[in-house]
């Protein structure tokens, strides 16, 4: 699937919004190594945009960025750590951590790959494109997601999602340009990241229903670890 993965039932996506803010308080603490002002830090300002439409709370944000830029006198120090292997019946799997302890993340990454395989570096990588990924909606009716592409400098689209959504797939150097020219195209950018496009993309339907649970139970107890910040899977649609 071009976005990363999400939980498709609500009973998966339990405390979703926690998480997310936890994810995004990351993400944000990263960026605002690089100066604490989105106007003159482009990684920060989609963070912190994202951040805005997620509705974090402002005391919030402003925590992760003082933190993250070092106002607060508090050491801030993640480590970023790809795993890559396989979900049940052999989905390939990329995880992005961010972690402050990598024994730890090693650890229950372990534990959490019993239900499918860890793979060594490169094993699963091969199979996905590292690819800037912008998620976006139309601002006004008609808006042309092709076209928008064509104009903002995309490399690719996908388009049709359930909830009116596109995907832009970019250059990852491209992400903050697209990113930028998308809502003169008219769509509104819901968030923007590097990420991981599969390949060779296993159809669902070739999975049975119980099969399928499976897979998404495996991503979701992934997607719930405190130090996973993205699982991007290789399912199509």
């Amino acid at each position: 699937m071009g976005a990363q993965w999400k939980a498709k039932h609500k009973d998966l996506a339990a405390n979703a919004k926690g998480r997310l803010f936890g994810k995004l308080s990351k993400d944000i603490m990263i960026a605002a190594r690089h100066g604490a002002d989105p106007a003159a830090n482009s990684r920060l300002r989609l963070v912190v945009e994202q951040a805005r439409k997620v509705s974090m709370p402002k005391d919030t944000l402003d925590r992760a960025i003082k933190k993250g830029a070092g106002l607060t006198g508090e050491a801030v120090h993640f480590e970023h750590v790809v795993y890559e292997g396989f979900a049940p019946h052999r989905v390939p799997v990329m995880v992005e951590c961010l972690t402050d302890n990598v024994n730890r993340a090693a650890s229950e990454m372990r534990v959490l790959f019993r239900k499918g395989q860890l793979g060594t570096s490169g094993s699963v990588a091969w199979d996905f494109d590292h690819v800037g990924m912008i998620e976006a909606e139309p601002a006004a009716k008609g808006a042309d997601p092709e076209l928008a592409a064509i104009e903002a400098g995309a490399q690719d689209f996908e388009a049709g999602e359930e909830d009116g959504t596109t995907v832009f797939l970019t250059d990852p150097t491209d992400l903050d340009l697209v990113s930028r020219a998308l809502p003169a195209q008219g769509f509104t950018v819901l968030s923007a990241k590097l990420g991981y496009k599969p390949k060779n993309p296993v159809d669902p339907a070739s999975l049975s229903a119980a099969d399928l649970e499976e897979v998404e139970a495996f991503l979701a107890a992934l997607d719930a670890n405190e130090d996973v910040q993205n699982v991007f899977a290789g399912l199509a649609g």
